[in-house]
């Protein structure tokens, strides 16, 4: 039986009013549970695209994750344990229970598809009923067999032979059309994970591509309508979301990420993975100097504790590190040059994720990818700790954020053909509860 349905807690606040939204990052190195209290906005208050509440963040819970690899789900115990630690202590600071949550996802050959679709007007002006039908219309797209949509976006209308109208509403023509952006994942994965928080007594409100989320609390508006690429470098994967004229218009993910530069570490050094991850936070680096020479570095052996540590250089330990981060930037920078879409995003690119906060990763990416980057941050959120404010927990920020653009989303309305537990009910309920909040 299908869970997938929105909690008391959350369920059809009134719109305009303030509203308690509870949100899971889970990762592949951390799991991160937010519950925030999103306050509506004064009309013409200055805000960052599509934020229509203000976000105060009321409890936080961050747990090491495990039972997670490259973003799926491979042991149920060992994910549901680690979910539980991080919801209980996220509803203990914040003084409520959570029933449900927003989650984000990464795996599962995260791809994306653009197409059109189109209905007659006969000549007539376009009404919301049109609007309804051509979006509709749009749903009906074919997906692999095994596959499920998560995302379905118009990111642009048409009247007879003019395109890029953002909104037709009482337009004349004969022919309305949309061209949308359907987002799809591997069933299989995602019911995994559906079921690992299912067994902590919760339901699934809403899956939530990942890239989109990180997103939508690191762009700013300028890069949201010029163009921009944002990359969640994540601790098993390596996701890219494409942003132009304000629309997100694609999708990627490569099942790589900062994990495997600490594995690399663990095996060249014969040390432990906890080793090795202090290793490349406190002393790695992308970049290659002189200096690094002449530094060294001491980690403990695997295995017996009475043998001597080992010894590198800091330049060692870089030179282990670099092949890797250049093979994923290379992967983003092929994928993004596959979509079509590079020419796009022009010159302008956010790194987020824990893994970008890598020591010379910006300028490696400068270099690799051929593009300004920067490091990009959750922006627009109160109550956050410290520790959680920087690009590690864009990802989560932005599942808080996900509800008040999530009008857009028109993937509730495919009802059977979409749900992934085949019940129909998940998106309905949850598309009309967003719709009436925000």
């Amino acid at each position: 039986m299908s869970l997938f349905r929105p909690s008391e807690q959350t369920r059809r606040p009134a719109p305009r009013r303030s509203s308690v939204v509870s949100v899971l990052d889970v990762g592949s190195t951390k799991i991160c549970c937010l519950i925030a209290r999103l306050v509506p906005l004064d009309p013409g208050a200055d805000a960052l695209r599509g934020r229509t509440h203000a976000i105060e963040v009321l409890g936080f819970g961050h747990q090491r994750s495990r039972g997670i690899k490259s973003g799926v789900v491979v042991n149920l115990d060992a994910a549901e344990h680690a979910i539980r630690l991080a919801v209980d202590t996220a509803e203990r600071k914040a003084g409520v229970t959570v029933d449900s949550l927003i989650v984000n996802f990464s795996a599962g050959r995260l791809a994306s598809e653009t197409y059109a679709a189109n209905v007659s007007l006969a000549g007539k002006s376009v009404e919301q009923s049109d609007i309804g039908r051509v979006l509709s219309a749009g749903l009906r797209h074919t997906l692999s067999s095994g596959r499920t949509a998560i995302h379905a976006l118009p990111i642009g209308y048409s009247l007879d032979a003019d395109g890029g109208i953002a909104d037709p509403l009482g337009m004349v023509g004969h022919r309305l059309g949309v061209d949308m952006h359907m987002v799809s994942v591997d069933a299989q994965p995602a019911g995994n994970l559906e079921l690992a928080i299912n067994r902590c007594h919760l339901s699934l409100e809403r899956l939530v591509a990942s890239p989109y989320a990180s997103a939508l609390s690191a762009l700013v508006d300028d890069e949201l309508e010029l163009g921009s690429a944002c990359v969640d470098f994540g601790g098993g994967t390596t996701t890219i979301a494409v942003f132009m004229k304000g629309e997100f218009v694609h999708a990627d993910a490569i099942a790589i990420g900062g994990q495997h530069v600490t594995n690399d570490i663990a095996r060249g050094l014969s040390t432990r993975l906890d080793d090795a991850e202090r290793l490349k936070t406190m002393h790695g680096s992308v970049l290659v100097h002189p200096a690094d020479d002449r530094e060294i570095l001491s980690t403990r052996a695997i295995g017996d504790e009475d043998e001597p540590a080992h010894q590198i250089t800091r330049a060692g330990l870089n030179r282990i590190i670099r092949p890797r981060v250049e093979e994923i930037l290379e992967l983003v920078r092929d994928r993004l040059n596959a979509s079509g879409f590079a020419g796009l995003v022009g010159k302008r690119m956010v790194l987020t994720g824990g893994g970008s906060q890598l020591t010379g990763l910006v300028d490696a990416a400068r270099k690799v990818l051929a593009r300004n980057v920067r490091v990009g941050r959750p922006l627009g959120v109160s109550g956050m700790p410290e520790v959680a404010k920087g690009p590690a927990f864009a990802t989560a920020v932005g599942l808080l954020i996900y509800p008040q653009v999530a009008r857009m989303d028109q993937i509730e309305a495919g009802g059977a053909q979409y749900a992934m537990t085949g019940t129909g009910g998940y998106f309905s309920r949850v598309g009309r509860w967003i719709r009436e909040s925000f």
